[in-house]
């Protein structure tokens, strides 16, 4: 709300002399104040200097003539906390840009002004300056390019024009001061010269930086001089601050600080006068940790939480699902009442304070220029916010527990057995191992403190594991093939509910445990809820996986896509084992496998197109077939494609190294195979077969659509009908997609001797059952009355009636059901079935009996009370379809 602005002039005059001196100094502009003319009280704070004044008494005299409109503009609820700090911002910025310009064309006033950057670090950096403020810039330059004297050396010169700019906005006269320069967060303050060359500043935030470094950086931007070689070097260290692997020593390095603030300041913490607004508990840095500390987990993977600005960080955090919507208000709302009470107490004198006045006196002066009565109103107005930031922000930084494990080996094996170990000489066993520091990855005394301090809580949840041993050995394995122990000890200490969930995974799901061994920060993705969220459409999340970050190219895009995907794959699985539906997590794998076929194939096309250009008329098209084509796939689950393109073979690409149609399409067939399958330092994605394409393994690995329909009509054996019957375009434009499918509509629907056909898919099935025996009566697949006798019950009456040729396994046989040509008694067999398949991919990869204590979880994921229950309900599963396939098959086998 709008305050009366006389009122507004009565509370400057009255309770802040720094702002009444203003007033008296720039009359026009207080004219315009006191109209209520905020905006062009702003214009005129713009020409207060004279034309003959030097540029330090000019941008001291602007800056006075800024203080006095914001502050009014503040003052009379005209603009908001948002608009006066950025506008504070934006003049330390400008007055950055005129003190470098004039401090380069004093020495070198014929050359071009480059070279030199002002970085802004802290609330300078995110815009959200304050009316008394330190600016804490970082001053770097580039050698080759800064001007410098023909015998000055460029660090003399970088180290001058630094000193010169800090003198123009430190030096205080008559007329005030500018900013206060703190150059001390740049690295190693007390050894370097306070102007770095970039390349050393690289160098440092790449191998030496510290924690708090990494966290100070979320605020930074190139803020004056050469931005160009500001972007530069805020893209080389943007792996330094963002990293896409939590790094819990940052986090605890940020926590740390808090708690040597709180420490610190301990006589400020007391809420009541002279309580430290800015650092005490529950102010206005708790509030700025409490977003950095989620920032710093979260940022590396999801570029939209990364803000400076901490008010946008906050609205991020929570619309991302990170804290909730509710936590993000209640501390935006905190955290602007605190700012704007902050700069209530430095408009009274300009002094750098945050601190509530000690005496009575003051502390009413302060509240009347804030619009209260008196000062307990205005405590009364913060104690409530101070209370509830200080209880949020503790959750970063509990006590430490006093709970630890022994040394001595019969009090550990005490210990174990009250923990609820019922054999405790595994973990004590493993326990030894681990504090041997014969370990690599617990050589370090960091490392080795972490575990001690995770281990009572690990060891309880490890106790009440389905299988303590099994889960113990695995995570021995895990921990043995990681490179550094530290932060996923850490990322386990900070999210106790991921402790559970790995010993979940390890008891159940050596498919998962052994991924995790591999990339233990696969973890990491499972902090947020949304991580068991199901898979949103194929589009989204190509768009997703294909997000690169500026200056990132191809290469880093076949890393990039294997680690979102392999996130989501892992993510899936635990969404199993923790009670999610298989059916739905089989048809999540297969939406983020098309994803992946989507980003990369873009990627690679348009990667390709750059040394050949593309093929008039022509397009790549890719036909996934198998599970990918039906839509279901599991955790193993390898891709089926046939590579094809549109237009004709005769066709050559117009681009510098042209190629005709067929080798440019065979060559970028074999890139995007390279693509989806070849493991890079970010680890494997999946294995390509492309052997059901046109003529096997013996034919081009890419024909062009009128080839593969000619293909279809005069030279394919029932079996390459019966897998159409499974294929769907999974890449390529609308109109090739159409074509394709035309294709696959005719190939399926025309007139057929359907008794030759199926003779040969009878004995087909034979063949099968010969040459790949079940490995157990659960190899649910290869079993008689398993999965492939289903699929080729269906694919058989699909072709007898001419109908349902849904690539959709499931689709297809609610349709033939719905039209009496199966029984509808297949479909929940068909669910089982298949649930059966999805789950025993993660439990027992090799289709054996799952260890006893996994045969509950097996149960529950297969939709039944009991193991036993699923052993019955899977025989009745295997006798309906084994009987509906003998009734099918028993006219066409061979005599």
């Amino acid at each position: 709300m709008v305050t009366d602005r006389l009122a507004v002039a009565a509370r400057i005059r009255a309770h802040s002399p720094f702002l009444a001196r203003q007033w008296d100094r720039f009359p026009d502009v207080a004219d315009l104040v006191g109209s209520g003319d905020f905006e062009g009280a702003w214009a005129a704070a713009q020409r207060v200097a004279a034309p003959d004044d030097g540029i330090a008494r000019s941008l001291r005299r602007r800056r006075g003539a800024v203080a006095l409109v914001t502050a009014a503009a503040d003052l009379a609820g005209a603009w908001g906390l948002d608009r006066v700090t950025r506008t504070l911002s934006d003049f330390a910025d400008q007055a950055l840009e005129e003190a470098l310009a004039a401090a380069m064309a004093e020495r070198y006033p014929d050359a071009e002004k480059r070279g030199f950057v002002v970085l802004a670090l802290g609330k300078h950096g995110s815009r959200e300056l304050n009316y008394s403020s330190d600016i804490d810039p970082i001053l770097l330059y580039d050698p080759r390019t800064l001007p410098h004297g023909e015998r000055e050396d460029p660090a003399d010169a970088a180290v001058r024009i630094g000193r010169r700019v800090s003198e123009l906005l430190n030096a205080r006269d008559g007329d005030g001061y500018v900013f206060r320069v703190d150059l001390r967060l740049r690295p190693s303050p007390e050894a370097t010269p306070i102007a770095l060359p970039v390349e050393a500043a690289i160098g440092y935030y790449e191998s030496t930086a510290l924690g708090w470094e990494q966290a100070a950086f979320i605020r930074a931007r190139p803020a004056a001089g050469d931005l160009a070689l500001g972007d530069y070097f805020m893209q080389a260290i943007r792996p330094f601050v963002w990293r896409r692997s939590l790094d819990f020593g940052a986090i605890d390095a940020i926590t740390d600080i808090s708690r040597r603030i709180r420490d610190h300041y301990s006589q400020g913490q007391a809420f009541g006068p002279g309580y430290d607004l800015k650092r005490g508990r529950g102010g206005i840095r708790e509030v700025e940790f409490f977003a950095q500390v989620h920032q710093l987990i979260h940022g590396g993977r999801d570029p939209s939480l990364r803000s400076g600005n901490t008010r946008e960080a906050l609205r991020a955090l929570a619309a991302a699902g990170v804290f909730e919507a509710e936590v993000a208000a209640k501390l935006d709302e905190a955290y602007v009442l605190f700012r704007t009470v902050e700069h209530r107490l430095q408009m009274v004198e300009d002094r750098q304070t945050h601190e509530l006045p000690k005496s009575a006196e003051a502390m009413d002066n302060v509240a009347r220029l804030h619009g209260l009565e008196h000062g307990g109103a205005l405590l009364d107005l913060l104690r409530p916010h101070v209370q509830w930031v200080g209880g949020n922000y503790d959750r970063l930084t509990p006590a430490a527990p006093g709970e630890s494990l022994s040394l001595d080996e019969d009090r550990l094996k005490a210990q174990l057995a009250e923990l609820g170990f019922a054999d405790p000489e595994t973990p004590l066993a493993r326990i030894a191992r681990w504090r041997s520091g014969t370990v690599r990855a617990l050589r370090s005394g960091a490392s080795r403190e972490a575990l001690e301090q995770l281990l009572p809580g690990l060891m309880r949840t490890l106790a009440a594991a389905p299988d303590p041993a099994r889960a113990l050995n695995r995570l021995d394995d895990l921990i043995g093939r990681l490179p550094s122990a530290i932060n996923f000890f850490k990322l386990l200490a900070a999210r106790p509910g991921l402790v559970e969930l790995l010993a979940e995974l390890l008891s159940h799901a050596p498919t998962l445990a052994d991924a995790l061994g591999r990339r233990a920060e696969l973890l990491d993705g499972l902090i947020d809820t949304s991580a068991f969220d199901p898979p949103p459409p194929v589009g989204i999340l190509a768009a997703q996986f294909a997000r690169l970050e500026e200056g990132e190219d191809y290469q880093a895009l076949l890393d990039r896509v294997r680690q979102r995907v392999n996130d989501r794959r892992f993510a899936l699985g635990a969404q199993i084992i923790r009670g999610g539906d298989p059916l739905e997590a089989g048809r999540g794998y297969s939406r983020v496998a098309e994803a992946a076929i989507e980003a990369l194939t873009a990627a690679t096309v348009a990667e390709f197109e750059r040394a050949h250009g593309k093929v008039p008329g022509g397009e790549m098209v890719i036909l996934a077939l198998g599970r990918l084509g039906g839509g279901v796939l599991t955790h193993a689950s390898d891709l089926d494609l046939v590579y094809l393109f549109t237009g004709s073979f005769e066709t050559e690409s117009d681009g510098a190294k042209p190629l005709g149609a067929t080798q440019y399409f065979n060559r970028l067939g074999q890139r995007i195979t390279n693509a989806l399958s070849v493991q890079t330092a970010a680890g494997p994605l999946y294995e390509v077969d492309t052997r059901l394409r046109p003529s096997g393994a013996q034919g081009l690995l890419a024909v062009s659509l009128d080839s593969f329909a000619r293909y279809q009509r005069e030279e394919a054996w029932t079996w390459e009908h019966l897998a159409l019957t499974r294929a769907r375009p999974v890449f390529g434009s609308d109109a090739a997609r159409a074509a394709l499918g035309a294709i696959l509509t005719e190939t399926l629907e025309r007139p057929r001797d359907f008794n030759e056909l199926a003779r040969h898919a009878v004995k087909m099935r034979g063949d099968i059952a010969r040459h790949k025996p079940p490995a157990s009566d659960l190899d649910v697949k290869l079993v008689p009355g398993g999965l492939v006798d289903l699929e080729f019950l269906i694919h058989i009456t699909q072709f007898r009636h001419n109908m349902a040729f849904d690539p959709d396994l499931r689709a297809a046989l609610e349709q033939l059901a719905a039209a009496g040509h199966l029984p509808g008694e297949l479909i929940p067999a068909h669910d089982l079935i298949t649930r059966f398949l999805v789950v025993s991919r993660l439990v027992s990869p090799k289709s054996t009996e799952p260890p006893h204590a996994t045969r509950p979880l097996v149960a529950r994921a297969c939709g039944v009370e009991s193991w036993d229950a699923l052993l019955e309900s899977y025989g009745e599963a295997r006798q309906r379809v084994g009987d509906a396939w003998a009734a099918l098959a028993a006219p066409f086998k061979e005599e």
